[in-house]
């Protein structure tokens, strides 16, 4: 039976992030489906919800085709940042860590990174600083306490969310995927700064969704007697 519903509810997952992506305007640097990311890690967990986020963004690129690299930064990113979301519902900061770390250290050895003001990736930094604490409250996410349950919401949001803007960054940076837009330093620069000011935005919207939607979702799945998340 439980292995039947987190099935069921990973196919609901990934029907819901294919959508999200559909209703998306052209206008946004991500999509909507970043706003499901932290709760397909919290309910789902780290196994499940990854594999939601992966066949979603999949399936939604499929039917609505994308500029191959846009492609890229959304099948990768997405998964990752609901990854990120169940291993800190789990407690797991020693596997979310080594993620952080790679992606950080790379994009600092890039020369590239070394030269980028230091703000641009300042939500990366701070979600880094995060992982550790968030991770110990994690359990918060299950507890009926609703101030506690909020501010682990609230962190977890907010990391899954930064990550998401990170593994775009590794990708765009040291990944090199910047030399398909463009090879000229200024234009990547433009591309960059821009694109931040934006990610800092979206994240900021996406935790204020976090909690204006997922509190209230996840005190209700609290409420079904023999229902317990995540699921994996």
């Amino acid at each position: 039976m439980h292995k039947s519903l987190w099935i069921a509810l990973t196919a609901v997952f990934a029907a819901l992030h294919a959508t999200l992506y559909f209703l998306t305007p052209p206008l946004l640097w991500r999509n909507w489906a970043i706003y499901l990311e932290p709760l397909e890690g919290i309910i789902l967990g780290p196994t499940a919800g990854f594999y939601a986020a992966l066949t979603g963004s999949l399936i939604g690129r499929t039917i609505k085709p994308t500029d191959p690299t846009l492609f890229i930064f959304g099948v990768i990113a997405e998964p990752l940042g609901v990854l990120i979301c169940g291993l800190l519902t789990k407690g797991k900061w020693h596997t979310a860590l080594p993620i952080y770390t790679i992606a950080l250290a790379a994009y600092f050895a890039h020369p590239l990174g070394q030269t980028f003001p230091l703000w641009t990736i300042v939500d990366t930094l701070i979600a880094f600083a995060l992982i550790y604490p968030a991770a110990r409250i994690g359990k918060w996410i299950t507890e009926p306490n609703i101030k506690r349950l909020a501010v682990a919401l609230l962190l977890i949001s907010f990391i899954g969310i930064a990550t998401d803007a990170l593994v775009r960054i590794f990708l765009f940076i040291p990944g090199g995927l910047h030399t398909l837009f463009t090879t000229e330093p200024e234009l990547v620069y433009t591309i960059f700064v821009t694109g931040a000011i934006d990610s800092f935005i979206e994240d900021a919207l996406v935790v204020i969704v976090s909690f204006t939607v997922g509190l209230p979702l996840l005190i209700a799945l609290q409420k079904i007697q023999g229902f317990k998340y995540p699921l994996t």
